[in-house]
């Protein structure tokens, strides 16, 4: 099933986000986690495309592989980072042939020792380019796209980030996931501003259930999301313990999508890390017990 036909139906769209494992025991303990949360019927699970050779044969492997053993709806992450026109089109094949119908069309980050992203000869310098080739060559694909409630790391702008999010959709772009945020009246700024400016798709928020001090830290410099002054003190008050970190985190998070989904957000998009517990206990607690 695309996507896009999910947002149409009446409840909430829940995914799960998963990367690539680099081992075959990685591979194991991923598609344990997937067996744990199938039980709670998400909408689709994406599985994102790294930056190395052998983890991007992984990627196709364990859409694969999802698709076939559990039936779950999947999301194919596809970066420009590497490739030329012709091999991305050559790896969209390939996910098409093997029952992919939804791909994520992304510019990507940065390789590793490198400081910015450079373009490929012969490739994509923006993910608008990408999503416009694969509209240009008729991939039987749903695209979704990535946005920065905040503002792209890289981005001279709130409105300049917006103008080129709305080249990316205008090229063809179905639906939006947002980056990990922690403050729901950006992501509401953020949905309203696209809005006036003609950007139409369902926008799709990313949570991040917090369960580690100093990876949320790094990851958040990383992508320029802001952690709340309240939050970060509860955070370091409880940083030295794991058990009394992840409930911090947790309790935050499902406060956080369920202010979310009451206020209209078209479903909730849940950054794994490949580990069940957190997000299974917001979900229960979330869409069971209110």
């Amino acid at each position: 099933m695309k996507i896009r036909e999910l947002f149409e139906q009446d409840f909430p769209v829940i995914s799960f986000e998963f990367f690539p494992p680099k081992t075959d025991a990685g591979a194991e303990k991923l598609f344990q986690t997937v067996a744990e949360l199938k039980d709670l019927e998400p909408s689709f699970v994406s599985v994102t495309y790294g930056a190395g050779g052998s983890t991007r044969r992984k990627t196709l492997e364990v859409l694969e592989r999802i698709k076939k053993e559990t039936g779950i709806e999947v999301l194919a992450h596809l970066t420009c980072v590497g490739h030329s026109k012709d091999e991305i089109c050559q790896i969209v094949d390939q996910l098409v042939a093997a029952g992919v119908e939804n791909i994520l069309a992304l510019r990507g980050d940065a390789p590793e020792g490198k400081t910015q992203f450079e373009k490929t000869p012969g490739g994509f310098e923006h993910a608008s380019e990408f999503v416009a080739c694969l509209r240009e060559v008729g991939a039987p694909v749903c695209i979704g796209a990535a946005c920065y409630p905040e503002i792209h790391p890289e981005a001279e702008s709130l409105q300049g980030d917006l103008d080129a999010l709305k080249l990316k959709v205008d090229a063809g772009v179905d639906f939006l996931i947002t980056q990990l945020f922690f403050d729901n009246e950006d992501y509401f700024y953020f949905v309203r501003r696209a809005m006036e400016v003609g950007i139409e798709v369902p926008i799709l928020p990313g949570v991040w259930p917090i369960t580690n001090y100093k990876q949320i830290d790094r990851i958040s410099q990383l992508c320029g999301a802001r952690i709340p002054k309240a939050l970060r003190g509860e955070l370091e008050a409880v940083k030295d313990s794991v058990e009394a970190l992840a409930g911090v985190g947790i309790s935050y998070a499902l406060d956080q999508c369920r202010d979310l989904l009451g206020r209209g957000a078209p479903g909730l998009h849940f950054y794994t890390l490949n580990k069940s517990p957190a997000t299974r206990a917001i979900h229960a607690r979330l869409l069971h017990h209110g």
